[in-house]
């Protein structure tokens, strides 16, 4: 997949620029990769997913992008609301100790729930075609930038503490 968008470009060049001194992040990493990577997790999320029939309806045999917009508007939400379970799992998971996974025993129950919740949201976006990919590589080089992200406004009084 390729991106050409002036905005994407610089976004691309400020994480470049970042990435040397960032903690945990390798000096040989390459956001282009993560660029696509996101877009072929994205592609592998809804094509599973539309393969198993979720963006069909089960009473009509209709795919729900067909349905009038507030209908549609409604599913959307509905699926977003699917992701905020997922999250919630994973926070109760973490509440009580963190167990194994009921479905993935050798994992603990929060990873499973962040993955879950990656899942839907990934699958929401390809279904609409959203460019995610593009966006979380933009938003990640815009954070960097944003004072109320750095450790000295964060740690004033009145900053983001979590």
């Amino acid at each position: 997949m390729k991106y050409d968008t002036n905005a994407t470009r610089k976004a691309l060049d400020d994480i470049n620029a970042v990435r040397n001194v960032a903690h945990r992040i390798p000096a040989n990493s390459n956001p282009v990769l993560v660029l696509d990577g996101l877009a072929t997790a994205q592609n592998l999320c809804y094509g599973l997913a539309a393969h198993s029939g979720w963006w069909i309806d089960t009473e009509t045999g209709e795919d729900v992008r067909t349905w009038p917009k507030k209908f549609l508007k409604l599913w959307v939400i509905s699926k977003l609301m699917l992701s905020v379970g997922e999250l919630s799992e994973g926070l109760e998971s973490y509440r009580k100790g963190d167990r194994n996974d009921d479905h993935l025993p050798d994992m603990n129950g929060l990873t499973v729930e962040i993955a879950d919740c990656i899942i839907r949201l990934l699958d929401l976006a390809g279904g609409l075609d959203l460019p995610v990919p593009e966006a979380v590589v933009r938003k990640l080089a815009y954070n960097q930038k944003r004072p109320d992200h750095k450790l000295e406004h964060r740690s004033a009084d009145g900053g983001k503490s979590i």
